[in-house]
């Protein structure tokens, strides 16, 4: 079938992004499968990042289904794109059918993208993953593709304005090599060693990334563990 929706709305993101003047440093992306399914998982630090993560496939002409909680698609202007664009709401009290239409998207060769942390990490730092993403390949039997983002928090992220000016903010991907999930492992084995392959990649995008906080009060989008302002995990959950 034909994909009316996806490659304009991907085409309407980049003319967005060159008139905003976000530099984009994109690597890896070779690792993502020419054909056939794969679960693409990425850390999850601002509300674009769906956007971001699919363009790591694009390069390999291929697009990726995200998994989005349901209230998405009842907006009456997000929600005809993310269908037309073959997501798949997630409905959090019934997750089985979006789990079950998922998997039938990696048998038939689709590119399925989740964010294993759930929601948005307002320290800036991995949380913890859980396993539906290594379940799903396991099932399905495809690799599971590592993905790690860093600057798109600048732009819009939980508990802070949106920027969507032109600010110049540069956005760094890393996309890692594709990760094994045999039927035979335990998911949550393989989940952790998911885990540990994107906080490397996301510690090489944090190494790479070409910017730093203009003073005290630009230093909220910097981890606390690397000298900027954000909260502490710690301190996200004691305030939650």
């Amino acid at each position: 079938m034909a994909e009316l929706v996806y490659p304009p709305v991907i085409g309407a993101a980049h003319t967005l992004f060159r008139a905003l003047d976000i530099r984009i440093d994109m690597k890896g992306t070779e690792n993502i499968p020419r054909k056939g399914g794969a679960v693409l998982v990425s850390n999850h630090i601002g509300y674009l990042d769906f956007i971001f993560a699919g363009l790591t496939a694009r390069p390999q002409k291929r697009l990726v289904r995200f998994m989005a909680k349901e209230s998405v698609f009842r907006h009456k202007v997000s929600g005809p794109l993310m269908r037309a664009m073959k997501h798949i709401p997630v409905d959090r009290q019934q997750g089985e059918s979006a789990y079950q239409h998922a998997l039938e998207s990696l048998r038939s060769g689709e590119i399925i993208g989740v964010f294993p942390e759930a929601t948005i990490s307002q320290s800036f730092t991995l949380k913890s993953f859980k396993s539906g993403a290594a379940r799903m390949a396991q099932e399905a039997g495809v690799p599971l593709i590592p993905v790690a983002l860093w600057g798109t928090q600048r732009l819009w992220t939980k508990g802070r304005p949106k920027n969507l000016k032109r600010s110049h903010i540069p956005v760094t991907m890393r996309v890692g090599e594709p990760i094994e999930a045999p039927k035979d492992q335990y998911a949550g084995a393989i989940t952790r060693r998911l885990r540990e392959r994107v906080q490397e990649l996301l510690e090489a995008a944090q190494a790479a990334y070409p910017a730093k906080p203009q003073g005290t009060e630009d230093s909220w989008w910097l981890p606390a563990h690397l000298g900027g302002t954000a909260p502490t995990a710690a301190q996200v959950k004691e305030a939650g």
